[in-house]
């Protein structure tokens, strides 16, 4: 049994690493390919835009990771039932009880990698995405302010300095023109600068000191004295339309949405909508996790019960569940977050319904209620092109 358990168990962590290594390569080729522009403004060589793509893939992985684990067992037991191996270990007095051990330890260690990437690897990965790219977009910055040159690359700005420090991007005789405000103008002078950054709220700053504000609104002009002030850079113009917003609850930690969520019915300053987001965020979090033991569990018994299905038939069959899954599991996160359905309702029904599907399943798989499966409409097509 010990070695029966361990080869089911390779099997299934080689088919998992294939599956995951396929799933991650589409997705970070279409980010590739979102990124594009980005990517080419910035000039960013192939070590940040690897760092990038590490830094999203906990995010991936946390969708990603229920669905290699599902494919992984039905090919798996599916290629066992094709090969006649469950009808010989049958023979042999061995029910499908006995082969539970391997896919159950299989799925369990799924669940707590999702665990992991659900609590820890999400924030750690939004975290460091969101400060590469505010590094990138100060950089970038720091490189269009060029000593004694205006610089109008900003809509609504124009920057002046006149000396700038390239180690540490000080700049010395500052002077800005802001229009960005409708029927007003404000021209800010000030003897020292520098370009600043603040990922939690997704701003570039450009912030002076002991400065003048020479503020022109239609026929009047006010003149203020500042210690501090901050000028704000347009993002979405360095990064080539990608813009860094505050937090939302899809990119919050573990600990931020949970407290939140605790203190969110007592804080009245706290938007309903994004609060129902923040509820419903949580639940996804737990649910996804346990979506890999409900449905290794559930595509064991599926496996078995087909027979005479081919491996490329049973990946379709695989993705064409998980996309009912994944159907249901939206249908939750839109209903929660209208109000519809509660988060836990709308959140946890599709792994509840699976779990109920899937007992019954491996019930009729070890009483032995299998079908054959026919594709007669590709035989039909078969005869009619010999």
């Amino acid at each position: 049994m010990k070695l029966l358990h361990r080869q089911i168990f390779k099997e299934l962590i080689s088919i998992f690493t294939l599956s995951i290594c396929g799933f991650m390569g589409l997705i970070l080729i279409g980010r590739l390919l979102q990124f594009r522009d980005l990517f080419m403004g910035q000039s960013i060589g192939v070590v940040e835009m690897a760092k990038l793509f590490m830094y999203l893939c906990p995010f991936f992985l946390l969708i990603l990771t229920p669905i290699a684990t599902m494919l992984a067992i039905f090919l798996t037991f599916l290629r066992m039932n094709a090969d006649n191996e469950i009808t010989a270990l049958k023979s042999g007095g061995l029910s499908l009880y006995r082969l539970l051990p391997a896919p159950l330890i299989f799925c369990v260690l799924c669940t707590g990698a999702d665990v992991f990437f659900s609590l820890y690897g999400l924030s750690w990965g939004t975290e460091n995405f969101r400060n590469a790219l505010m590094e990138f977009a100060r950089t970038q910055s720091q490189l269009a302010l060029k000593p004694g040159v205006f610089n109008k690359d900003f809509p609504g700005l124009v920057f002046y300095a006149d000396k700038v420090d390239d180690k540490d991007g000080v700049m010395y005789s500052v002077f800005v023109r802001d229009s960005t405000r409708k029927g007003m103008t404000a021209t800010i002078v000030a003897p020292k600068g520098e370009i600043l950054t603040d990922p939690s709220q997704g701003r570039l700053l450009i912030h002076l000191e002991n400065g003048r504000i020479y503020q022109q609104e239609r026929e009047q002009l006010s003149v203020l004295k500042f210690k501090n002030y901050d000028v704000r850079i347009p993002l979405a113009n360095i990064l080539k339309g990608y813009d860094v917003d505050e937090l939302r609850p899809k990119e919050m930690s573990w600990e931020k949405l949970v407290r939140i969520n605790r203190a969110g019915d007592r804080a009245g300053d706290i938007d309903p909508n994004f609060f129902r987001k923040v509820q419903v965020e949580v639940q996804k979090r737990m649910a996804l996790p346990i979506a890999c033991l409900v449905l290794g569990m559930f595509a064991m018994p599926i496996a078995c019960i087909f027979r005479g299905l081919k491996q490329q038939y049973g990946l379709l069959i695989s993705m064409g569940l998980f996309l009912v899954y994944y159907t249901m599991l939206s249908l939750g996160v839109t209903f929660g977050e209208s109000g519809v359905l509660t988060p836990v309702i709308g959140l946890w029904l599709p792994n509840i319904t699976f779990a109920v599907i899937s007992v019954v399943l491996l019930k009729m798989a070890v009483m032995e209620h299998s079908f054959s499966f026919r594709l007669r409409f590709l035989k039909r097509l078969r005869r009619k092109a010999a």
